[in-house]
């Protein structure tokens, strides 16, 4: 991390778990463990969580993110949630393009971007994900897969928007498999990222921009992770289901 140029950034990503109830009593437990954290602390929920999430966290530095949102305002959309209704919540980031939604649910680079620039226009700071197959780290094309992504998935994104996005960089193969990219795997890649915005919007924007890790970080990895330059944070899977491991990671990143 460099917290002279760029900002800390540890956001839960919960998925598809925590009823209600079980979202307070999370909330609850995490709220002192991170009361004096030196980084910015988000816990991105179910939609369902949202209005619990908001309520418990008002007044703390815990900041709420949703898990998608849709690239249009308003229409025929059953199911879908637009970055204007969690404006309007108070939501303030929101996760776009992780795996699961690419794999499970066609997200495709185009529908990465419009929902990016959706998020950007409604206020929201997008955390926008990236990362190869196991298949292609493999086939030693990790740079040009993710370098793709980069150029794609903001295409059109204008500097001054570029450094209100999160990039989070997750190598697919090791996210919920347990496995992790070594810290010079990770750095490796966080690296090549700020190169390649720098080639797109410049030096100062590279700088600005935090590059989380977010394959299989915990509290035994994060503050080994953390230690490298261009790893500026991390989007946590698992390890955000329990206050305890998750402010051991804010720990970490403080």
């Amino acid at each position: 991390m460099n917290k002279a140029l760029r900002k800390a950034v540890i956001a839960g990503n919960w998925k598809m778990n925590k009823t209600r109830p079980e979202a307070k009593e999370l909330i609850e437990a995490m709220k002192p463990l991170v009361a004096d954290a030196g980084c910015e602390v988000v816990i991105c929920v179910p939609y369902t969580n949202l209005e619990t999430a908001l309520s418990l966290t008002e007044g703390t530095n815990i900041k709420v993110g949703a898990e998608n949102c849709h690239f249009e305002k308003s229409g025929a959309f059953t199911g879908e949630i637009s970055a204007d209704m969690l404006t309007e919540m108070g939501v303030e980031y929101v996760i776009i393009g992780h795996s699961e939604r690419r794999q499970y649910f066609g997200e495709t680079d185009e529908t990465v971007n419009k929902r990016t620039k959706a998020a950007l226009a409604a206020g929201l700071k997008p955390i926008v994900c990236v990362g190869e197959l196991l298949w292609e780290r493999e086939c030693n094309i990790t740079e040009e897969v993710v370098g793709r992504q980069i150029k794609l998935d903001f295409f059109d994104v204008s500097a001054e928007d570029m450094k209100k996005c999160v990039i989070a960089y997750e190598p697919v193969w090791a996210i919920g498999t347990g496995k992790t990219a070594t810290t010079e795997q990770a750095e490796e890649v966080c690296a090549f990222i700020r190169e390649k915005l720098a080639a797109l919007y410049g030096k100062e924007v590279a700088d600005a921009v935090s590059i989380q890790y977010g394959g299989s970080m915990n509290a035994g990895n994060a503050a080994e992770l953390l230690a490298k330059e261009n790893i500026d944070g991390g989007l946590i899977g698992g390890a955000s289901l329990k206050a305890p491991d998750f402010a051991t990671i804010v720990k970490a990143a403080g």
